[in-house]
């Protein structure tokens, strides 16, 4: 049995409490003369992933005990956590960090919390930017620096056309995929702000060819569902959590279709 889950409410608004501080620490190295390495898989990483890491998964250790963290920087450094129970944490610190390394801003902490192999909330904060985006069953929001919570859903696409959002870093074979729909504009954005932008009605469909992983989309799943949108394989099936691989198959995130 997995552990008791504390008020889904409150522990929501206490995960955007722990994402923005974890941004607070991605900030102070962004303006440092940091390092960049490479990691076995060639992927680059800083000490900003790292200290954001050892914050978030501390503080969910308090916020809610007993649930285990799945985290990039501690996957990669081989801790594999049981998670057998069904009920854990992904996170990406910092999700973006190609963007990061080039001193661009869009950068993300991602935070999700899995049920059954389903996102079931989720936080996206976004540092440089000054934005935070969260979803659960309560519905899904977006506040700007120091504002207040605003309510966030995604639309029905205009008559004109899809908006598209692809990756900034990461292109594969997006374009030729978007051929087949119509297509009225398409945006290029990083980390899992691609998401949001759909979660937000500001764009349509959001699709990735490439390899990710599970912590690199869990979070903007969640916000996307709680708005109303989906994210499914190409073929239409349910894009699910705790797999004994952690890479995730080709997706498609759509806003509203109907």
């Amino acid at each position: 049995m997995p552990p008791s889950l504390p008020d889904l409410r409150r522990l929501t608004q206490d995960i955007v409490t722990i994402a923005t501080h974890a941004g607070v620490i991605v900030m102070e190295v962004f303006a440092s003369n940091f390092e960049v390495r490479a990691k076995a898989d060639k992927s680059p990483v800083t000490v900003a992933d790292e200290r954001a890491e050892a914050f978030i998964v501390e503080h969910l250790g308090v916020a809610a005990p007993g649930i285990p963290v799945v985290g990039e920087e501690g996957y990669a450094a081989g801790l594999r956590p049981d998670i057998s129970g069904g009920r854990f944490w992904l996170v990406d610190a910092l999700d973006g960090t190609s963007e990061f390394t080039r001193r661009g801003t869009d950068f993300t902490v991602n935070i999700a919390l899995i049920d059954g192999g389903v996102p079931i909330m989720g936080v996206v904060h976004a540092p440089a930017l000054g934005g935070t985006y969260w979803g659960s069953r309560d519905g899904a929001f977006r506040r700007a620096t120091d504002g207040p919570a605003e309510p966030i859903a995604a639309c029905l696409p205009d008559a004109a056309g899809l908006v598209a959002v692809i990756s900034k870093s990461h292109q594969t074979d997006e374009a030729a995929y978007l051929k087949t729909f119509p297509i009225s504009r398409i945006v290029n954005r990083g980390s899992s702000l691609k998401f949001a932008l759909v979660a937000a009605g500001e764009a349509d469909i959001y699709p990735r060819l490439g390899p990710t992983s599970e912590w690199d989309i869990a979070a903007g799943h969640a916000v996307l569902a709680a708005a109303g949108g989906t994210v499914t394989t190409l073929d239409g099936e349910p894009i699910r959590y705790g797999k004994a691989n952690v890479l995730n198959p080709y997706f498609v995130a759509r806003g509203r279709t109907a």
